[in-house]
């Protein structure tokens, strides 16, 4: 689902009502498309985010905990500033657009009262945040957009701000029922209901559009042909007046504990579970938090992708290598029982014969008769060189399996740590834990494959924490650093470690602090070692233990471990339980 102008008119809504005479405290730049405004009013201090990325754009509030970075952008810097302790003096919608203003009050250098505008455009791959003075003249933008970035409009510095053009479209709340009626019959008649919406009204989402074309045929994709004019004016206008009026009703759409889609009223459609919010921005957090992370990780984590990808790549090929040779080795004892013929019949053979035809009799049958087998011998060699010859192909085949099997094993161990590596990139949350997992990668001898890097002084990591429903504490790690910190480090002899049962997987620990846990407190922790897994589904198996029958050998990479004496637990890991019983 787009950020289309009715979910922007919902969300509008909602600050005018909560934040309309705030103060601005603090402005941060998370990322490189997104600010946060922290703002304090009446109702308390709130965090307002404005993503003007091209793959997520929004704004609402927001309480998802982001880390800012050492050194803020010059745009963060200019909107310091001009607005810390300014106050947010208005908030409106251009026309039916994606376009929001947000008017901050405050004073200039000279202590002279002073408007600005933080104009917020969310348009997709075109989407941006402008900064502009009191007649709406631009100052600077968080994206550059020259002819560049839009072949229509030039909105540089020093320009004032212009809406981009309506493509000829038709301002859906201005409209009347007559003009509706009229717009409806010019349209061709094998057009889908759904797109005549789109393609006439501008700010409507494509799956409002099919809403609308839902709920009056009990379709989707209805031409206009099979459609009642009466049904489909019905339905529009009831959307319509649902915006005017400003009676919304912020919903996610699920399918299980997938987000599928969300909205400024519920959505029938797919037939799935819609779950309903108080506000959107508790919407937009539900539906928005895993994407940001996926999207950040990917971002930031790109070069660590490229060199665990190609690590894997070199891993597999050389151990298909290896497991083919390992198979040639195979021969050994044959060329031991050629080398044994040879030794056996000498008297037999003369420099010079190129084949010699023997008796097996290891394979005598019940008749006294034997399996014939058929030496190759080199002419230029006397018999017993022959058979020293066949000697050290057999001594060299089995040096050569005994080193291979050592060496696959090795293989194997390589690249389940690069799995447990790729598991951790998915649970990394901050560029903290990316920072830790480069750092174990630099010390475990990837050193000359990360260009421009040195390894960081060391540091406690900072783990995830979650408190049981009976009021036990768990820790967790997202990388092997973390785990091997939980597990080494902070563990105490009569803790509990979890691990998911021949997975990667993050280690649990269940601080006891000498108290005897609860059935609940022990499946709440196996919980939490099945969800932070590769495992995936239900009666997931996790191993459990007392932390001082886990061992780590030596010369092991970071985060291996072996355990003898435990059992085995199987839980269904819930998604919405766990982010309860986290508080770190």
């Amino acid at each position: 689902m787009a950020f289309d102008a009715g979910m922007l008119a919902c969300t509008l809504a909602e600050l005018e009502s909560l934040a309309l005479g705030a103060r601005v405290e603090k402005v941060y730049q998370p990322e490189k498309d997104e600010i946060i405004i922290q703002i304090r009013s009446h109702e308390g201090g709130k965090k307002l985010l404005i993503n003007g990325g091209s793959n997520n754009p929004r704004i609402g509030f927001s309480e998802t905990k982001k880390e800012n970075p050492q050194n803020p952008p010059m745009f963060c810097m200019l909107l310091r500033k001009h607005l810390q302790g300014a106050k947010l003096s208005e908030i409106s919608q251009a026309s039916f657009d994606r376009v929001a203003y947000l008017g901050f009050d405050g004073r200039d250098e000279l202590g002279f009262e002073t408007r600005k505008y933080l104009i917020v455009e969310l348009m997709g791959k075109y989407s941006n945040i402008f900064f502009a003075d009191e007649n709406k003249k631009i100052i600077t933008a968080m994206k550059t957009a020259d002819l560049s970035f839009d072949s229509v409009r030039q909105m540089l510095a020093g320009m004032k701000y212009s809406l981009p053009s309506a493509n000829g479209k038709t301002d859906p709340l201005e409209v009347t029922r007559e003009e509706f009626s009229e717009l409806y019959r010019r349209c061709p008649p094998e057009k889908s209901c759904d797109k005549f919406i789109v393609n006439t009204f501008m700010g409507i989402a494509p799956v409002v559009a099919r809403e609308i074309c839902y709920r009056a045929t009990g379709h989707t994709d209805t031409p206009l042909s099979y459609c009642f004019l009466e049904d489909v004016t019905r339905e529009f206008f009831a959307v319509v007046d649902r915006i005017k009026s400003k009676t919304f009703e912020p919903c996610l759409v699920l399918d299980g504990e997938k987000s599928v889609e969300y909205s400024f009223m519920p959505i029938e459609q797919y037939g799935m579970e819609v779950k309903r919010y108080e506000s959107t921005g508790a919407l937009l957090d539900a539906y928005f938090e895993s994407r940001d992370n996926v999207a950040r990780v990917r971002q930031r984590a790109s070069d660590i992708l490229k060199l665990l990808t190609n690590a894997e790549s070199r891993i597999r090929k050389k151990l298909e290598i290896q497991r083919e040779e390992l198979l040639e080795c195979e021969k050994g004892m044959y060329f031991k029982k050629c080398a044994d013929l040879i030794t056996a019949n000498i008297y037999r053979l003369s420099r010079g014969t190129a084949k010699a035809t023997f008796d097996d009799y290891e394979s005598m049958r019940e008749d006294g008769s034997f399996d014939v087998i058929e030496v190759e011998l080199d002419t230029r060699l006397t018999p017993a060189s022959n058979a020293q010859r066949y000697y050290k192909k057999y001594n060299k085949t089995k040096n050569a399996k005994v080193e291979l099997t050592k060496q696959i094993a090795l293989g194997e161990a390589e690249l389940e740590y690069i799995y447990s590596v790729f598991e951790a990139l998915t649970k990394a949350e901050t560029p903290a834990d990316l920072l830790e997992i480069r750092d174990e990668l630099y010390r475990s001898g990837y050193a000359s494959r990360m260009k421009a890097y040195s390894s960081h002084k060391s540091h406690a990591p900072s783990v995830m924490e979650f408190v049981t429903p009976d009021g036990m504490r768990v820790l967790c790690g997202k990388n092997n650093s973390q785990n091997e910190h939980i597990t080494h480090r902070l563990a105490e002899k009569h803790d509990y470690w979890f691990h998911a049962k021949n997975l990667p997987g993050s280690h649990t620990l269940l601080i006891t602090e000498g108290r005897e846990p609860t059935d609940m407190d022990f499946t709440s922790a196996a919980e939490i070692a099945a969800y932070y897994s590769k495992a995936e589904g239900e009666n997931i198996a996790v191993d459990y233990t007392l932390a001082k029958h886990v061992k780590k050998p030596a010369g092991s990479k970071p985060g291996f471990v072996i355990y003898h004496t435990n059992w085995t637990a199987y839980v269904s890991p819930s998604s919405e339980k766990i982010a309860a019983m986290r508080k770190k």
